[in-house]
């Protein structure tokens, strides 16, 4: 047996997120046609691409933000695609963490506030989901900007934010969409750092859309999308 084959087979048993036949139409226009993707626990997973490959619109339908028009996806033993409504809406909330490139933090809220939101709509107890958040932002080196808004944190912590709110509930995946678009090259580097730190302290999986080819390299594994498929 070939060695990619016993890879495949360790991943395939330890698999924790698996989409198969994922199709997206707009109009006439084909996105995905067919994308088959296996993920597995505690993997740091970059799909890179050009333009326009569809990379993003997949990480989307893959974290339940858009639906696929064909196809199934497994989350930790649930079909996605059963679900509907509020109660997608929890699992979401429950199950996987985001981070984009423009960060999305609320600007009337303080960092803390802000990492404490999801928490608090999955119904966990106010002062628990505090003491969690405020250990994130400690971890992950803001814990003199605890009561500071957006607007008063450089980007790199406003993107180091993002992460403990995408973590403040214990997802089974952190999905990234260009999680380093937006920043210099000096906190792009901290930024690819930080999370391979946070599989190897947490065992957190992250699936990543990127177009920079450090934070790919440092990735346990590159996916190549290329016009709505992913490349041999």
């Amino acid at each position: 047996m070939f060695l990619k084959d016993k890879i495949a087979i360790i991943t395939y048993f330890r698999s924790m997120l698996t989409a198969t036949g994922i199709y997206k139409r707009y109009d006439h226009l084909t996105v995905l046609k067919g994308v088959d993707i296996n993920i597995g626990k505690g993997e740091i997973v970059s799909i890179v691409g050009s333009s326009g490959a569809g990379k993003s619109t997949l990480l989307h339908i893959l974290g339940t933000l858009d639906k696929a028009d064909e196809g199934r996806i497994n989350l930790n033993g649930q079909q996605v695609e059963q679900l509907s409504g509020r109660k997608l809406a929890a699992f979401r909330n429950k199950h996987i963490g985001f981070v984009f490139q423009f960060h999305h933090l609320l600007p009337e809220f303080s960092a803390l506030e802000n990492v404490c939101i999801p928490g608090w709509i999955a119904g966990q107890k106010k002062k628990e989901v505090v003491t969690k958040a405020t250990e994130l932002l400690k971890t992950l080196g803001l814990a003199d900007r605890l009561e500071n808004k957006p607007q008063q944190l450089s980007g790199g912590e406003q993107q180091r934010v993002a992460v403990a709110r995408a973590l403040i509930n214990s997802p089974d995946i952190v999905m990234a969409d260009e999680p380093t678009g937006n920043l210099d090259s000096a906190n792009a580097r901290e930024l690819h750092q930080l999370f391979i730190d946070l599989r190897n302290t947490f065992n957190q999986t992250f699936l990543i859309v990127t177009h920079n080819e450090e934070l790919a390299k440092m990735s346990d594994r590159i996916l190549m999308m290329k016009d709505g498929l992913m490349s041999k």
